[in-house]
């Protein structure tokens, strides 16, 4: 079964201001700091512990592409719903105002801070969300806004999903 089946999935029309969906939580283990740092992001304080102990960080960090990635992973999970994405316009404000660590328990809160009509195309919106992933302490490890292209609701389309979520 596709995991589209599995959650509801909403037209542009759907989405409502304020509305709040969330995934996790994600266990970072200090392995994947490592592989991950050593494949993308080489730095010495995110895949050798002496050296990550000398740091401004004082430990093992996960780099912040790293951070951004597992956002992008837990993002495709949220729930009770998810919009009908036709694709990423950007990303806007990101920060990286608390560093993850191996042990940490990451989980992502997205709320939908504004919507509007596409000028160009009648058959979608551009919808701007704002992200926080945030550890076990409730700590913000990453924020930002994002934007993306949503579909329209066609004309003589099925209601049901909007009908799960209220």
């Amino acid at each position: 079964m596709r995991l589209e089946a599995l959650m509801t999935s909403l037209y542009f029309e759907e989405a409502e201001i304020g509305q709040l969906r969330t995934a996790g939580p994600y266990l970072v283990s200090k392995d994947e700091i490592i592989e991950f740092a050593q494949r993308y992001d080489p730095q010495p304080f995110d895949i050798d512990e002496e050296a990550a102990a000398r740091s401004v960080f004082a430990g093992l960090t996960a780099s912040g592409a790293h951070t951004f990635a597992i956002l992008i992973s837990l993002l495709s999970k949220t729930q009770p719903y998810s919009l009908r994405v036709l694709a990423g316009l950007g990303w806007d404000e990101l920060k990286l105002p608390t560093p993850v660590r191996p042990g940490d328990e990451l989980s992502l809160e997205v709320a939908i801070l504004e919507k509007r009509e596409s000028k160009s195309s009648a058959d979608r919106g551009v919808v701007r969300n704002q992200m926080h992933l945030r550890n076990q302490k409730r700590e913000v490890a990453l924020q930002c806004i994002n934007n993306v292209l949503v579909a329209r609701r066609p004309a003589g389309a099925d209601r049901k999903d909007s009908e799960l979520v209220k």
